[in-house]
């Protein structure tokens, strides 16, 4: 099966689409992590927040959302980046990122990329040019770091 990458504003989303978005992240952030918090925060349909997703068949295999930095600053934040449990494995999480990237490239040319990233993974993020710039800290009791990626113009 070929993986079909979709980047879409959410304006674009079928209802269908994010039903799906929420399940994934609601299956692995909330059931599987253990991790109850209000997964759904308000931010999906915020400005011009973009959706980048993995779809090999109809099943959305990964995900990460892109929130609009005119409401962060300045800067682009990547947010809810996740595999689904049956498609880790396959390098599809780097291919989600290498996708992020270069829709942060096309919609919001040289501004800084910012995550929240568990700590545990800053040095995958750290191959995609991302440094820590906070300390760890807890969030939904799992430890984070803030890091940022600065774009040269």
């Amino acid at each position: 099966m070929s993986i079909r990458w979709v980047a879409a504003h959410h304006a674009e989303l079928s209802k269908d689409t994010l039903y799906a978005i929420l399940a994934l992240r609601t299956q692995v952030f909330v059931v599987e992590q253990a991790c109850p918090y209000q997964e759904v925060d308000g931010r999906d349909l915020l400005g011009d927040t973009c959706h980048v997703m993995a779809w090999e068949d109809e099943a959305l295999q990964a995900y990460l959302r892109l929130l609009d930095p005119a409401y962060h600053d300045g800067e682009v934040v990547i947010g809810r980046v996740v595999t689904a449990p049956a498609a880790r494995g396959r390098g599809l999480g780097h291919a989600l990122m290498e996708q992020a990237l270069q829709v942060c490239a096309q919609r919001w040319a040289g501004l800084p990329v910012y995550l929240s990233a568990q700590a545990h993974l800053q040095e995958y993020y750290g191959r995609y040019g991302f440094t820590p710039v906070t300390a760890v800290y807890l969030e939904d009791d799992i430890p984070h770091v803030g890091m940022r990626r600065h774009v040269e113009s």
